[in-house]
């Protein structure tokens, strides 16, 4: 080895004295942290005073919940690990809900816990909590820091388990163990984490390959591995080789490009009538990157159109998810993107030449273009004052190229996962199958601090919209320019589609009472739109994304016109055994 190298392979091996909080913010440095979101406390103002001259941004949210939805979306559009903090206490678990939700979708994150100090543990303290104990189900892992001067390590280990198994870890610290002296080294992220898992055992691969080239009917469903791993061309090659239509999964309508011709949009609730008419008669379906989940799979539009018979090949990057769900026939574990790449390669090498299918390419071009006109139909319906779906409509025809949408859940938001379209990849950031609202706007708060060059709008309902309004004073504070679309009809109307399905519409909680929306942004220094005309929507979303500030739209929605049940296989029609409910009964309406 040479004199300089020598040198400088002892520099990166050498310890180095310093605090305890100097060895999180230099761990936090190498892992490429540009920010951390969350509301400052005491228990840790040792390590926040570091940050500035670090040069991490700290983002002081309204409420911890938001805290964590901003990085998830962060980490799906950036593709780097977002970062949480708040206080011992209620600060942490304040965040439950939203590391949650970002468990279920699989991305990592790591949320740096302050815990009770050592000294007084077990004493009832202030603001003491076992936050281990409650973020173990919620996370991949909770890493408890022992030792101060073990800090660095067990935060890599924090940061090597999210990438690793695609979630948030918790990183629990003592809030004395902050501070002291500690010696140590500062790795870079190749000495102590792998991401690369390669394309999967060979073998498989060869028989996916044999499969998809004596299929009749293939299908590819692409999902959120796809996108995670930029491997959309790659499931390009393979859909183009063998003319094989292409379904993205639940709330991953950026997983394929909706430009191409043989993609059929997603599955999934409120999804694409001809993504499942095509699906339900495959006989071989290749799910990349998709842990095909059972609410994103469950008949929808009376349409069971997962194909029971069909064989399935499923690519996942967590063996968990392999046949969790639905038997397979092939199951590949590797990297979407890498495994995608092979499976190319040797198909082009068994089927020289490109198998172009007419019938097939006619089937998919029919399908799409009836489930179009449809959608168009049910969106030029009148509505009192604005169909939901008309405004739905006139947003997608106005969003930029570039645009990234983030959807809450709710009536409008899921009912939006039909009308969305992307043609890259990072561009759609869903709440998914946990299902919480208040998730759309501090996401897109998050959204736009990963891609400042891209115009972000959050789809939102009133009722989410009350959870989450308060960042609004964080986008005006922080200067991120996204736009809010709140769809207000005065009511939770998911809910309130199951007493109007099941309960002879009889409204229990469903109405709500709202303020103008966009008269309370401008009290909070945002810009406030009003719109009660369908025609007006489009032009309401370009003047807000040219303004390049925070905006939002409150478009006055008629709350008649829903969208079927979310789990109409959930509820049953009420029957009643007491007297005194008799009326409530079904059979006596």
């Amino acid at each position: 080895m040479a004199k300089a190298e020598k040198e400088l392979a002892e520099i990166k091996t050498k310890k180095v004295k310093m605090t305890p909080s100097e060895a999180i913010v230099e761990t936090l440095v190498k892992e490429g942290v540009t920010h951390i979101s969350g509301i400052l406390g005491s228990a840790f103002m040792d390590l926040l005073d570091l940050l500035p001259t670090a040069g991490i941004r700290f983002i002081g949210v309204r409420h911890e919940q938001s805290a964590a939805h901003m990085e998830d979306a962060y980490t799906r559009v950036s593709g780097v690990a977002g970062v949480v903090i708040g206080q011992n206490g209620p600060g942490i678990t304040n965040m439950v809900t939203s590391v949650a939700a970002a468990n279920q979708a699989h991305t990592p994150m790591v949320v740096i816990s302050p815990s009770a100090g050592t000294p007084t543990v077990g004493w009832d303290g202030f603001q003491e909590c076992d936050q281990v104990s409650i973020f173990k189900a919620i996370t991949k892992e909770t890493v408890r820091v022992t030792h101060p001067g073990r800090v660095a390590d067990c935060l890599r280990t924090a940061f090597r388990i999210a990438y690793a198994e695609r979630g948030p870890v918790l990183f629990d610290i003592p809030r004395d163990y902050f501070y002291g002296e500690v010696e140590d080294v500062i790795l870079e992220p190749h000495q102590y984490r792998v991401d690369n898992r390669g394309c999967g055992s060979l073998e498989q691969v060869d028989q996916a390959v044999e499969l998809l080239a004596s299929a009749k009917n293939p299908v590819i469903i692409s999902g959120r591995g796809v996108v995670d791993s930029d491997g959309i061309e790659a499931v390009k090659e393979i859909a183009d080789h063998l003319t094989i239509p292409v379904a993205v999964s639940y709330m991953h309508n950026d997983a394929f490009p909706a430009n191409e011709p043989l993609a059929v949009g997603p599955i999934g609730y409120m999804g694409s009538k001809a993504a499942m008419n095509t699906l339900k008669d495959a006989d071989v379906v290749l799910a990349i990157g998709t842990r095909l989940s059972v609410f994103g799979t469950l008949p929808c539009y009376d349409i069971d159109y997962f194909p029971k018979n069909a064989k399935i090949i499923q690519i996942d990057i967590n063996p968990r998810n392999i046949a969790r769900t639905h038997p397979v026939e092939i199951g590949i574990i590797g990297d979407a993107k890498a495994a995608s790449v092979e499976i190319a390669k040797r198909l082009k090498e068994k089927v020289p030449n490109k198998q172009f299918n007419s019938e097939r390419m006619a089937r998919v071009t029919n399908e799409k273009e009836q489930w179009e006109k449809e959608l168009v139909d049910l969106a030029m319906v009148e509505g009192n004052p604005i169909n939901p779906r008309r405004a739905l409509l006139e947003l997608t025809k106005v969003l930029p190229e570039n645009a990234i949408v983030t959807t809450d859940i709710g009536n409008v938001s899921s009912t939006a996962n039909a009308y969305l379209k992307f043609n890259s990849g990072r561009q759609h950031v869903a709440a998914l199958t946990f299902g919480n609202t208040g998730f759309a706007y501090p996401s897109a708060l998050g959204a736009k601090l990963a891609n400042p060059n891209s115009p972000v709008v959050a789809i939102v309902g009133d009722g989410a919209w009350g959870m989450s309004l308060h960042e609004v004073s964080t986008a005006v504070e922080e200067n991120i320019p996204v736009v809010a679309c709140v769809f207000n009809n005065n009511a939770w109307c998911a809910e309130k589609k199951n007493q109007v399905d099941f309960y002879n519409n009889r409204f229990v909680g469903a109405d709500i009472q709202n303020p103008d929306f966009a008269e309370v942004a401008r009290s909070m220094g945002a810009q406030g739109i009003s719109v009660d005309k369908p025609e007006d929507v489009g032009p309401a979303i370009l003047q807000a994304i040219e303004s390049n500030k925070p905006t939002v739209i409150d478009i006055q929605v008629d709350g008649t016109q829903l969208a079927p049940p979310f789990r109409k296989d959930a509820l049953k029609m009420p029957t009643r055994l007491l007297p005194k409910y008799a009326h409530l009964d079904h059979k006596n309406w």
